[in-house]
């Protein structure tokens, strides 16, 4: 019982460190990268840049003002638990947004571009990591959803952020439109790499008729886990196990020599394996 609610905690730290640290990243972006230049990339924020670039108002407060009502509206779909981590991370990013002291890194549009998707990126992951959400035109388009369930919610998400990118162009100029759509880009894979990690394993399958001494030398040479997995040839209706093994990738070419010196008519394909938890891998702890 004890250990539960340590655990519990442990989680609950972590993800509000990450909240905490995402928002701090993601807003660094927009003193050092975004607003120097006027780099628009999509959502509430991209808003704000726009009235920041027209008005000369915060972009942090036109966003924060802008999510509140959408925060209202989406505040039941979320529960609790998720809408609390949410209002702390929207409250939190628009803060950093305005209030970092940060002067601008470089003029350059294209690095600017670039970096500032990077770092955006990292910090949005963060956020996600952590459980939560800064809003914007995620929640618009769930709300649009319920009422036009025709269209998903990535191809609203699509068109608002696309409208913002227009708005852009034509207020601020059509260069920086087209920088902040590579803006989006980068920061959609940096997403990612927080997200689902950088790709760096390959889940291995091989299909052979020497599947049981495959499976041991993979053990045995390389101390790598092999599970075999109950298959049947559509063809032949033998019962043949496939060999699975996932591997980094610098050890790919060692499961590759195995396979051919055991059988050269074996059958084998490599998909990426985006996340390896486990023995041998990233221990799960390293997730909180």
């Amino acid at each position: 019982m004890f250990q539960h609610l340590k655990t519990m905690k442990k989680e609950v730290f972590y993800a509000y460190l990450h909240i905490i640290v995402g928002c701090l990243i993601g807003g660094m972006a927009y003193p050092l990268f975004l607003i120097p230049c006027g780099i628009a990339p999509g959502g509430l924020t991209g808003v704000g840049i726009i009235c920041h670039h027209l008005f000369s108002w915060p972009v942090g407060t036109v966003s924060l003002v802008l999510n509140i009502p959408l925060f209202i509206l989406s505040y039941r779909q979320m529960g609790p638990v998720f809408a609390f981590r949410s209002l702390i991370a929207m409250t939190l990013f628009s803060l950093s947004i305005d209030l970092l002291p940060f002067a601008p890194m470089t003029e350059d549009p294209l690095l600017a571009t670039l970096f500032g998707g990077i770092l955006l990126g990292v910090g949005l992951g963060m956020i996600m990591r952590g459980g939560a959400t800064t809003g914007g035109t995620d929640m618009m388009a769930r709300l649009l959803h319920k009422h036009i369930s025709f269209l998903s919610v990535g191809v609203l998400l699509f068109a608002m952020d696309f409208i913002v990118i227009v708005a852009a162009a034509v207020f601020i100029g059509a260069n920086e439109a087209l920088y902040a759509i590579i803006d989006i880009y980068a920061s959609s894979k940096m997403i990612d790499a927080v997200l689902i990690g950088l790709t760096a394993d390959k889940a291995c399958f091989i299909i052979s008729d020497a599947w049981e001494k495959v499976s041991e030398r993979i053990l045995t040479e390389m101390n790598r886990g092999a599970t075999q997995l109950k298959a049947r040839g559509a063809w032949s209706k033998e019962e043949r196990p496939v060999v699975m093994s996932v591997v980094s990738r610098n050890e790919l070419s060692t499961i590759k020599k195995i396979v051919q010196e055991e059988d050269e008519s074996a059958f084998m394909f490599v998909t990426e394996a985006y996340e390896a938890l486990g023995e041998g891998f990233s221990s799960f702890r390293d997730e909180r």
